[in-house]
């Protein structure tokens, strides 16, 4: 049984899962500088593209003053293929760039740029946490336990790969919601250093689903979001670090 692939797929399959799954101040720093969609609207490519282009910077300058080992150098993606649900998420490129993507669908869900702006400064904010190796790291962990398990049980190399699996994900979801709430308290930072009112973009998680607190789910309730950001605008108010 080859269980170094095993657990390299293993753990590679926890942490996509969790990537493909992050979906979804009154301390602001200058004013927005475009109009933000009308009530009810959902924000256009060109609003979008406005937000980006006023965050980005915001985003690399909080990297390289809490990050300065990580490359800051944003990249941002609208997937536009037809189909995607709607969704944002951070990875990495091969050379360590973080990548923030936001599909089209998503941008029909959106209604504000404080809402766009708080999205980025959350995704921004996983790679500025170094969020995306820690959970791999526990992805990892989780495999190797479940490719002993599967050694001593006898498993073939099917249901090893299953067990292998399951594990690299219950590993990496193990500090997901963690994740989330300190990737939404960065974020809301992020946001009011852009301009945008991290409170505003937070009507997002009064519109959206609510995954409550599911066993080995991979977000907190919305409930436990809004507090997370109100209480980091709290802080800001305050002088208080975040």
């Amino acid at each position: 049984m080859q269980i170094s692939h095993l657990l390299r797929k293993g753990a590679a399959i926890g942490v996509a899962l969790l990537l493909s799954a992050c979906q979804m101040a009154p301390v602001v720093m200058a004013p927005p500088q475009q109009a933000a969609p009308a009530q009810g609207a959902s924000v256009t490519r060109a609003e979008f593209g406005a937000v980006v282009a006023r965050m980005r910077p915001v985003a690399t300058q909080v990297c390289r003053d809490r990050s300065p080992q990580l490359d800051c150098n944003f990249n941002v993606i609208l997937d536009d293929r037809p189909g995607q649900p709607p969704n944002a998420f951070h990875t990495r490129d091969e050379q360590g760039r973080p990548i923030i993507a936001f599909t089209l669908a998503l941008l029909d869900e959106l209604r504000s740029a404080d809402e766009v702006a708080l999205i980025f400064g959350h995704e921004a904010a996983h790679h500025i946490a170094d969020h995306l190796p820690r959970m791999q790291n526990q992805a990892m962990t989780g495999a190797l336990l479940g490719g002993l398990v599967a050694t001593l049980s006898g498993a073939d190399q099917t249901t090893a790969q299953r067990i292998v699996n399951a594990s690299a994900t219950v590993g990496a979801r193990r500090y997901s919601k963690a994740f989330e709430l300190e990737a939404d308290r960065i974020g809301a930072f992020i946001a009011a250093r852009g301009g945008y009112d991290p409170l505003a973009g937070a009507a997002l998680f009064r519109r959206i689903p609510d995954p409550g607190n599911q066993f080995l789910g991979t977000h907190p309730p919305n409930s436990e979001r809004l507090r997370e950001i109100e209480r980091a605008v709290a802080d800001m108010a305050a002088g208080r670090p975040i």
